[in-house]
């Protein structure tokens, strides 16, 4: 679970280097994909046995929603690492391509629909980490004051990322590919803490969701 939780957590932190690109330039943007592509293979490689667990078992809501995400995180990485062969200037600067255009709006778009993804993706597991954390810390059995100021930070940081999401024009960047590049305003520890809320809305988004989800699941077996 530690080795886990570091490949996870180490993905995440290169996800938001990668997002930098006005800040990082192109040849740390491909030396940070690199890196990407070996812990998502690290990362598939220790999760196998999912996959063979995909048509195995009971498929409730939380289960298909997980299948869900899971797959079109998948598909998207996948698609942004294919796309960054051809369109490479530094680390594979020979590659022949006539008209990399639409190389290039496939790679943006799918880079941050998987940014998406996997802020779904952390959200839908949020309650496995925060157990993770408990133990690893040893609070087992937190306060009512400590939850309800989580919270609080909690519903803080969604604001902001829904004013940042704005600002950053996150919908554009999912729907709309700009040739000419998006502009970036702004110090890089703006960047950070603008893009850590943004991820903090489909975290929390997905975390609660969830577990209304189960809640309503478990409502419902009580009647029955």
């Amino acid at each position: 679970m530690v080795i886990r939780l570091v490949i996870d957590f180490s993905m995440t932190v290169l996800m938001l280097v990668a997002m930098a690109y006005h800040i990082t330039g192109n040849a740390i943007h491909e030396l940070i994909g690199v890196f990407l592509l070996v812990l998502f293979l690290v990362h598939n490689i220790l999760n196998r046995r999912w996959y063979k667990a995909i048509f195995k078992g009971k498929h409730n809501v939380r289960r298909i929603l997980s299948l869900a995400v899971n797959l079109l995180f998948l598909v998207s990485i996948t698609v942004v690492m294919v796309s960054s062969v051809p369109i490479s200037q530094d680390i594979l600067p020979s590659t022949p391509i006539n008209n990399d255009m639409v190389l290039r709006q496939i790679h943006v778009l799918t880079s941050y629909w998987g940014f998406i993804f996997m802020a779904i993706h952390i959200g839908l597991s949020w309650g496995t980490i925060l157990n993770a954390a408990r133990k690893m810390t040893g609070i087992t059995n937190p306060s009512i004051i400590l939850t309800i100021t989580l919270r609080v930070i909690a519903v803080l940081i969604v604001v902001y990322g829904v004013q940042a999401s704005f600002e950053r024009e996150i919908v554009s960047k999912l729907t709309i590919y700009n040739p000419f590049g998006w502009g970036f305003n702004g110090s890089t520890s703006e960047f950070i803490l603008d893009y850590l809320s943004i991820m903090g809305i489909y975290i929390a988004g997905s975390h609660y969701a969830l577990k209304i989800v189960q809640k309503q699941g478990k409502d419902r077996a009580n009647l029955s």
